[in-house]
């Protein structure tokens, strides 16, 4: 940042000289960390690139299908070139899931069945999963209990998965058919599961028992590795387009990839059984999943650098994050731990106030569906919610942790973490 630039931000933006000083530290700390990452992105770039090229994607997939939306080139071949990415049997790419959480939804029903059990191995998973597990929200909701669905939570051990537990309810209970893994932290505080520990618990898994399918919320982790969990042994995973994935140009959407077997059985409910993905139209929204796809890699890694330069500037400022700076990545979320309640919530608002789009807006806390504390949410973005966009959240809840997450641009993402960090020092 140059002596024009921090001028500019001392007079537009009100940014203390205390704070540019330890923006000067943290970006000098970060920035060699930063070739680490970009070798991700660009091994992921052209793996993309090579998935396009070999499905000789052209002009004509961009289609604009209405009604039932039989024969959609577009949306059948976008499920191929998911699937050659993440390197699966088949993929549901739709823009009819209306969130993640709905995408896991359709898969956990899809594959659970009256009578099995479901072992989630990461602890509590994230809140808006409660409901559809029967954990929280009403009865008779149709969640996965309300249909005979038994659940398993399967606490950390020293913030790791506790594999020997998990292998003793393999042993011990015939009706598992599904282990549940969490890459990301939701709103915990551990770090979230890269690549190789995944792989090592399905291996631990598969060492007791073949036959549990083996399902990853994949949310917030695409492309922020080399491989994706599929690649390590895993089933069935599960995002949302408006994350990562959809490089910031997705308007909505999210993705289902996986055993054939199993893809189908969600994508039946998604729709409906003998109608499947092979009906639903697109709405004129599949150019933007295409080119969205294509950005994945390098708009992941601009949110990534956003997170590893916000915790190295909150960490000089005082505050406790996870993970550091140092620390490899495997998703793009940054937790902040700031203690105080009104601390968080000004940091909160000040990424809404360093937003492109309602900038203006005042963020508060509020009763959100399906989450059990009030949230306060900072999000002006282009796509409403999109997280891949710089956004931060937290709820309402001792010992006030904000998640951060996102950013198109690391100048965007920048601008706004010194932003919020001044008002927490206003």
């Amino acid at each position: 940042m140059n002596e024009i630039t921090e001028k500019f931000l001392l007079k537009e933006y009100g940014i203390s000289e205390k704070v540019l000083e330890l923006h000067r530290n943290a970006l000098k700390e970060v920035l060699g960390m930063f070739e680490y990452y970009d070798g991700i992105r660009e091994y992921n770039q052209f793996k993309v690139l090579k998935a396009f090229q070999d499905e000789k994607i052209s002009d004509y997939h961009f289609t604009n299908s209405t009604g039932y939306g039989y024969g959609d080139v577009g949306r059948d071949t976008l499920d191929v070139l998911y699937a050659k990415v993440f390197k699966a049997e088949a993929a549901l790419v739709r823009p009819h899931f209306v969130s993640g959480t709905h995408a896991i939804a359709a898969a956990l029903y899809g594959t659970l069945r009256p009578g099995d059990t479901m072992v989630s191995v990461c602890g509590k998973p994230y809140d808006t999963l409660h409901s559809i597990i029967g954990i929280a929200g009403d009865e008779d909701s149709g969640s996965l209990k309300d249909y005979g669905v038994g659940y398993i939570e399967v606490p950390l051990k020293d913030e790791k998965v506790d594999v020997e537990a998990v292998k003793e309810i393999l042993r011990m209970n015939p009706s598992v058919k599904m282990i549940h893994i969490q890459r990301s932290t939701g709103y915990g505080w551990r770090k979230s599961m890269n690549i190789a520990e995944i792989e090592e618990v399905i291996r631990q898994v598969r060492s007791v028992r073949k036959d549990v399918v083996v399902f990853v919320d994949n949310c917030y982790g695409e492309f922020v590795e080399e491989k994706e969990p599929i690649e390590v042994g895993a089933d069935l995973v599960a995002g949302s387009l408006i994350k990562n994935i959809g490089g910031g140009i997705a308007q909505t959407g999210g993705y289902v990839v996986g055993r054939k077997d199993l893809v189908e059985k969600a994508s039946f409910r998604l729709t409906l059984p003998g109608i499947g993905g092979e009906a639903g139209s697109t709405f004129g929204v599949i150019r933007s999943f295409y080119q969205g796809l294509f950005l994945a890699p390098h708009t992941t890694m601009e949110a990534v650098k956003t997170s590893v330069y916000a915790a190295k500037l909150l960490e000089l400022a005082g505050f406790t994050v996870l993970p550091k700076a140092e620390d490899k990545r495997t998703d793009i979320i940054q937790a902040i731990k700031f203690g105080v309640k009104d601390k968080m919530i000004e940091f909160v608002k000040g990424i809404q106030f360093g937003a492109p789009i309602d900038s203006s807006a005042v963020c508060e806390p509020w009763d959100m569906p399906g989450y059990e504390d009030q949230v306060i949410m900072a999000a002006g973005a282009f796509i409403q919610g999109a997280s891949i966009e710089l956004s931060c959240d937290a709820p309402i809840r001792e010992p006030y942790i904000a998640y951060l997450q996102g950013g198109l641009t690391f100048d965007h993402g920048k601008l706004g973490v010194l932003i919020a960090l001044s008002r927490v020092f206003a």
